[in-house]
């Protein structure tokens, strides 16, 4: 696979080319080293494109995981306890903090990345919400969305985010006082 667009939200770029210069190399290489070929595997069932071979993201976040894995990058999971103090007085359930986490899906150097083949509102969240949880937390200080292109996700179930729709609504957005700075790739195949 390739890289094929960089989009800098709040200084992610020049951050992580500063701060983190290997392991920017080194995801660099991840991308690199996957081949898409081997995940043109689903064959749709949607109505406006039946029978129509397409990539399986979920075979390529798996095959992102081993890579990435491979290289000593870790997921960093942290548990939720939800409190009950906004509850009104007549409402009490029975569980609501049970096996409640957070995860990014790899950590190397207080560098996250997170690699996102599904709906939109995840990628948005990504950036948006967990990297500064992560980041007040103390396991990040940067970010890397790693996200297909609108091409390669053309060649995906529909819905699948993509790379220009963050980069619109990022420059949309403006960047707040609580962002992280994130490095976002646009993959292709």
């Amino acid at each position: 696979m390739i890289v094929a667009g960089v989009f800098s939200f709040n200084g992610g770029k020049e951050y992580v080319h500063a701060k983190y210069p290997g392991l920017l190399e080194e995801i660099h290489d991840i991308i690199g080293s996957v081949s898409s070929s081997y995940h043109l595997t689903k064959v749709s069932r949607e109505k406006t494109m039946p029978g129509r071979r397409l990539y399986e993201p979920r075979a390529l976040n798996n095959t992102f995981k081993k890579e990435f894995h491979n290289r000593g990058w870790h997921v960093q999971r942290i548990p939720c306890a939800y409190t009950t103090e906004f509850y009104v007085e007549e409402y009490r359930p029975e569980s609501f903090n049970k096996g409640a986490f957070r995860e990014m899906d790899f950590i190397k150097e207080k560098l996250g990345v997170e690699v996102q083949f599904g709906k939109y509102a995840f990628m948005v969240y990504n950036v948006c919400a967990k990297m500064t949880i992560f980041r007040n937390l103390g396991h990040i200080d940067a970010g890397v969305e790693i996200v297909p292109t609108k091409q390669f996700a053309g060649q995906m179930s529909t819905g699948v985010s993509y790379f220009e729709q963050i980069v619109w609504d990022l420059q949309q957005r403006g960047v707040a006082d609580i962002d992280v700075p994130v490095l976002i790739l646009g993959i292709d195949s």
